[in-house]
């Protein structure tokens, strides 16, 4: 098993945070049509920190400091 690299992981959320910023609505109309826009926005939110995150490696513990202070672009 190759060794494990956090900032590999955070750039993997990066990317899916892209990826989700480009995601097409489905054909969907209504609710659904909310339902799905409000995921994508958890979803986008959630990969963002975690690929804003400093992630360190000691001893076998991964620790993400993520600064929830600073705004948004």
């Amino acid at each position: 098993m190759p060794a494990f690299e956090p900032n590999e992981m955070i750039a993997r959320y990066k990317d899916r945070a892209a990826a989700v910023r480009k995601r097409p609505l489905p054909p969907v109309a209504g609710e659904e049509r909310q339902l799905f826009i409000a995921q994508a926005e958890t979803d986008f939110m959630d990969f963002a920190i975690i690929g804003d995150a400093e992630a360190t490696l000691d001893d076998g513990v991964l620790t993400l400091r993520i600064d929830l202070k600073s705004p948004r672009s």
